[in-house]
């Protein structure tokens, strides 16, 4: 099978990663930790199969995340978390947003991300 035809395989777990708001590769790339000329080619995951990331989604439609070890989000700085929290979730919101859109790929980081982007194109 030609590796387009494959889908996105979780790196992790080996299924599927059927849409794109349970992917941690898009969110990644929403929140500006993905540069977009790599977007291609990193590995695919689920958002909860990276549960250091998915720990810090607080939505009522996201069932928490909870990991146990160094980097579990309650043994970190509080002003750290609260922002993690605040940039993660405002991503994963983000994910939801544009499949209701028809957004090119380069819109779809949050704002600030985008903005980012552009300057450093330029």
């Amino acid at each position: 099978m030609a590796k387009c035809d494959e889908g996105y395989l979780c790196d992790v777990c080996g299924a599927d990663v059927a849409e794109i708001t349970e992917s941690d590769l898009y969110l990644r790339y929403v929140i500006g930790m993905i540069d977009p000329e790599t977007l291609h080619t990193t590995p695919e995951r689920h958002i909860r199969c990276n549960a250091a990331l998915a720990q810090f989604i607080v939505d009522d439609a996201f069932p928490p995340v909870v990991i146990e070890g160094t980097f579990d989000k309650r043994t970190l700085d509080p002003a750290y978390v609260r922002e993690r929290e605040s940039l993660v979730t405002r991503g994963w919101r983000r994910l939801h947003e544009v499949t209701s859109q028809e957004a090119a790929i380069i819109n779809y980081p949050l704002p600030e991300i985008r903005a980012r982007n552009e300057q450093r194109a330029l």
